[in-house]
């Protein structure tokens, strides 16, 4: 394919996502925006809200509307890691042991409330998210291609929840909030609410589309004084004073996989500083650690201050 097809291919793709899943969640174009650019870079989504505020509901319409297959785990206490990633179990007509998958084996995989799970099961979680694949019994096996789990969390302060660890939060690409709806979205969604939303909505993207969109991912490029940017801002996070744990190598592979899809999916073939600005708040805000700081909009502010404060390159990219 030409470049300026391979480009077109990229913003169609993400155009028809957007118009698409904003049928059903109304005014949150960024948000989804975010998800896609997660999606495509093999990440991994928590998205941080009060509860009604319409995250799973847009999880569900992510998913029909590329048309993968899906899954629901709702997180209790009581839940056990073999819930999610499986069991063996004696299968009396072969006398023999057989697997049982769990609901691990999808696409797109919604953890409901996973902060409601105790640590040990949402450790569970950690090999999934980070090497797509499941050790059951001893043994290993591999999770399907494309996976992503978007996970939901109420505030930490709620009721009957559990923190997740540094390494929990750490596998996840992204931290969203979806915050409140402006009074005419409101109106809007109400209106739309009568009925099922996710019955108004189509599968628009097929399987030969997703390799091609996923393949040329790869060709969009940075220059060596956009990724000195990058490595700067990330390296700020570690000499902040309020800041006690700054982001890891891991966080800043996160934030070029981020800034090379979001050059794409809006057209370029390469990374300029704004892409790094636009991902950097989402894709760093949950990997650190700074006094005071507890609630995800002050980890966003925080971190907009710090690329604020980093000089841009002025050569013209």
């Amino acid at each position: 394919m030409e470049k300026e097809e391979i480009m077109r291919l990229l913003v169609d793709f993400k155009e028809k996502i957007v118009e698409n899943v904003s049928k059903v969640i109304i005014g949150k174009e960024k948000e989804i925006e975010l998800i896609i650019v997660s999606f495509l870079s093999g990440g991994h989504v928590l998205l941080e809200d009060i509860p009604g505020m319409g995250k799973t509901m847009m999880i569900k319409a992510f998913a029909k509307t590329l048309n993968l297959p899906f899954k629901r785990i709702q997180f209790t206490p009581d839940l056990l890691p073999s819930d999610i990633t499986g069991i063996n179990f004696y299968n009396q007509k072969t006398a023999d042991f057989q697997f049982r998958e769990g609901p691990l084996f999808s696409n797109i995989i919604l953890t409901d409330e996973i902060n409601r799970a105790t640590p040990r099961t949402q450790s569970s979680l950690l090999e999934a998210m980070e090497e797509k694949q499941v050790t059951a019994d001893g043994k290993t096996r591999k999770l399907h291609s494309p996976f992503m789990v978007l996970a939901t969390q109420n505030p930490v302060e709620s009721y009957g929840t559990f923190p997740l660890p540094e390494a929990q939060l750490d596998r996840f690409f992204m931290r969203i909030k979806l915050g409140y709806p402006t009074k005419e979205q409101e109106k809007t969604i109400i209106k739309r609410n009568i009925t099922n939303p996710l019955d108004i909505i189509e599968p628009i993207a097929d399987g030969e589309e997703l390799d091609n969109v996923l393949e040329n991912i790869s060709n969009i490029s940075i220059k060596d004084e956009v990724m000195d940017y990058l490595v700067n801002i990330v390296g700020e996070t570690r000499n902040k004073t309020n800041i006690e744990l700054g982001v890891s190598p891991r966080g800043s592979i996160a934030l070029f996989k981020a800034s090379r899809v979001y050059a794409g999916i809006n057209g370029r073939d390469y990374i300029i500083p704004e892409d790094i600005k636009a991902m950097a708040p989402y894709v760093l805000n949950h990997r650190i650690i700074a006094r005071g700081v507890n609630r995800i909009e002050d980890s966003i502010e925080l971190i907009e201050g710090i690329v604020n404060s980093v000089e841009v390159p002025l050569e013209s990219i």
